[in-house]
């Protein structure tokens, strides 16, 4: 499954805000900077601007960078000056970063937190104090009763939350919420339903589709590896109905598609592994791109579509959520998760 592109929607307008370590905000970004933002990977940003535009007092170390009402934001941890570009350069994790670095462990005398109440109640828990006052959970009544759930002992508290809201069938909302009339503004996260993208459902968005199935793929591979004539180690694997790697033949006749792979160092426990990876990369496939116009997702969503050529269903959930600013052209991609 390759990249999702979307278009911003025309009526939504995103503008980064800065704020000094407590909260107070400086006002926008200078619109000459140029920011990478990567959410659901890296779960970090990177902000570039010319040191001729940058003053102290509008971003520095602990500063807090965001657009209100969304999750695009994090807190500068890291500031760098290179002469060659005239460049300031600040990067640091996104909130959803932040998340990756505090660690779950079991109450003193437990093996594992057992979490039950609300679904919201729950992330509470798990959130505590860790923040201080700049994040706070959601009031908001999922109407989910979570009911003796064992947290894995010692994980980030990120894994601990994406696990939890799996199970239930949400996902993770993250907004930096700026109260009207206030300087100080905070990290809002909550439990929220995944949402389904479908044309059938939402006429106002645009789906399309550019599948190929490719039926040529070798599904009879003849792995000779070490040893000499008779002596040579040979060894035949074959792909299954379902796609998986085994040592019976399925496919006969006109339906067989053979290839010979030489690893002549190869012992028989190498051949397998490695004629394995080989004939995977090998086999039948099929390879999607898909391009959405006007919609705002969000990590944890999912986008469905059907081909009806190639009869094939596409169900995803988005992965990540990469936001760019250069020359003033905002960009956001998506990536759905692939098969691996």
């Amino acid at each position: 499954m390759e990249m999702i592109v979307t278009d911003i929607p025309e009526e939504k307008e995103l503008m980064f805000i800065t704020a000094k370590s407590t909260g107070e905000e400086c006002g926008e970004l200078n619109k000459t900077a140029k920011v990478d933002l990567d959410n659901g990977d890296t779960n970090d940003f990177e902000i570039r601007l010319p040191k001729s535009e940058w003053d102290r007092e509008s971003i520095g170390n602990k500063g807090r960078v965001y657009i209100p009402g969304t999750e695009y934001g994090g807190i500068v941890k890291n500031i760098e000056s290179i002469s060659e570009s005239n460049e300031v350069v600040f990067s640091g994790p996104t909130w959803r970063g932040m998340l990756e670095y505090k660690v779950v462990e079991p109450p003193l005398g437990e093996e594992h937190l057992i979490l039950s109440g609300e679904l919201n109640e729950t992330l509470k828990t798990l959130i505590g104090d860790r923040f201080e006052d700049l994040f706070a959970v959601s009031t908001e009544n999922t109407g989910v009763q979570v009911q003796n759930w064992s947290v894995d002992r010692y994980v980030t508290l990120y894994d601990a939350i994406m696990k939890l809201l799996d199970q239930y069938g949400y996902r993770l909302d993250i907004k930096y919420i700026q109260p009207e009339g206030l300087e100080y503004g905070y990290v809002q996260i909550g439990a929220k339903e995944k949402k389904i993208l479908n044309e059938e459902y939402d006429q106002e968005c645009s789906i399309n589709l550019d599948i190929e199935d490719y039926r040529a793929g070798v599904n009879h591979l003849v792995c000779a590896g070490e040893g000499e004539n008779q002596d040579r180690t040979i060894l035949h694997l074959y792909v299954q109905e379902d796609g998986t790697i085994g040592d019976e033949q399925y496919y006969y006749g006109l339906d067989e598609v053979a290839a010979v792979y030489i690893f002549t160092s190869a012992d028989a426990n190498q051949l397998r592994q490695d004629g394995t990876k080989r004939l995977k990369d090998l086999q039948n496939y099929k390879k999607c791109q898909m391009t959405i116009e006007d919609v705002d997702l969000e990590i944890g969503d999912i986008v469905a579509g059907y081909d009806e050529v190639t009869d094939t269903t596409v169900m995803k959930p988005i992965k990540k959520k990469i936001l760019k600013i250069n020359d003033g052209q905002l960009t956001i991609d998506y990536e759905v998760k692939g098969d691996d």
